[in-house]
């Protein structure tokens, strides 16, 4: 049983997220979910181990949940039927690993390529992957330049190429195009190409957009990544990768003393999350998702205009719940938690409030007169 000073310390750092969570901006993070009919699973041991489309002698996992979700989002983003595999992950940096990690088994002579707007986990992963690597060139509203793509990739024709392509850029959520990728790269004399997207923001609702991103399976995508707690919401990190089976079937290893195959990178994996992602998309739908969407980004619409009536140079991509002024003061930065590079940004996502956005505001033009 615990002292009076450890539950004191309990509540002490329960009110510290609690006001933490009340002045969120800077990131994305979904607020205002309730998952109470789910709170009985916490009592229960949990761990979906191995290959979540295989039987194997270990039970005590949620493995019909998390193919529904998989499953949910091969549709989503158009994968070839019964030509796909899929598992949900810790987040979005597995899902980026994942991916380059299911490329280089593919191509272990490969250079990869991604942006300068590119998320650190894939450098990340090239690193641990020991893959060749090029940083490309970024436009002004952060897309990929395809015309750098095109002379970086040119010295190395005679390797394969590895994209990462970013569906949602960290700071800008800007969205490079797949097809115009491949296209580039083949004209430099490229045959040899994977492409895995990052969609940890937007994957939820890129789909839906009108027009559409090129960036799924039907476009050519090899992989594909997505956060399970930035749009859809989810008190604990979470994501799914989806890849084309013949990508993971290279990697695959059977697993005797569990009697399944193990394809994923963490082996023991989060048995909950999957009921949390299978409960969110129940619940909402899509045309859940396309409302709730469509309400974060009438917000970040007004968010963006409001800033700039204020005489605050504001800006947002088309279709962005990002949107992006040039950077706050230290204070405003801590207090709202603001990301911040060459620019500051604020993250509309589902929860935000008027009321939040207002203060913030406020904050800022106090600061700027």
């Amino acid at each position: 049983m615990l002292e009076s000073q450890d539950l004191e310390r309990l509540e002490k750092l329960f009110v510290s997220m609690q006001e933490a969570n009340g002045c969120f901006l800077g990131y994305p993070f979904a607020r205002g979910f309730n998952y109470e009919p789910l709170w009985r699973f916490m009592s229960l041991t949990g761990n979906n181990l191995g290959d979540p489309f295989e039987t194997g002698t270990y039970r005590v996992n949620s493995h019909d949940f998390e193919c529904e979700v998989v499953d949910f989002f091969a549709r989503l983003f158009r994968a070839p039927l019964g030509e796909f595999w899929g598992y949900i992950t810790n987040g979005g940096t597995e899902g980026n690993i994942y991916g380059m990690y299911l490329a280089r088994e593919l191509y272990p002579q490969a250079v990869a390529y991604f942006s300068h707007d590119t998320h650190y986990s894939v450098s990340k992963g090239a690193r641990l992957l020991g893959l060749d690597h090029c940083v490309v060139c970024s436009q002004s509203n952060g897309e990929m330049s395809y015309d750098d793509l095109a002379q970086k990739a040119i010295r190395t024709r005679n390797r394969p190429a590895v994209v990462v392509a970013n569906i949602g850029t960290t700071m800008k959520e800007a969205k490079d195009d797949t097809l115009k990728i491949r296209a580039t790269l083949r004209d430099v004399g490229i045959s040899e190409i994977y492409i895995h997207s990052d969609a940890a923001l937007c994957g939820p609702y890129a789909p839906l957009l009108d027009p559409k991103p090129a960036f799924d399976f039907a476009d050519g995508a090899d992989s594909i990544t997505l956060s399970g707690h930035k749009f859809l919401g989810a008190p604990i990190p979470c994501g799914v990768v989806l890849s084309r089976k013949p990508h993971v079937q290279r990697v695959m290893r059977a697993i005797d003393y569990i009697g399944s195959s193990d394809t994923t990178l963490s082996g023991s994996r989060n048995a909950y999350t999957p009921i949390i992602l299978w409960y969110a998309i129940r619940s909402l739908g899509i045309e859940g998702i396309k409302r709730t969407f469509h309400e974060c980004e009438q917000l970040a619409a007004s968010t963006a205009g409001e800033l700039n009536a204020c005489g605050v140079r504001a800006w947002r991509n088309p279709n962005a719940l990002t949107v992006v002024f040039p950077p706050v003061d230290e204070s405003i930065k801590a207090k709202w938690q603001i990301a911040t590079r060459d620019v500051s940004h604020l993250v509309v996502t589902p929860g935000t409030t008027k009321r939040q956005i207002d203060t913030l505001i406020a904050a800022i033009t106090d600061r700027s007169r």
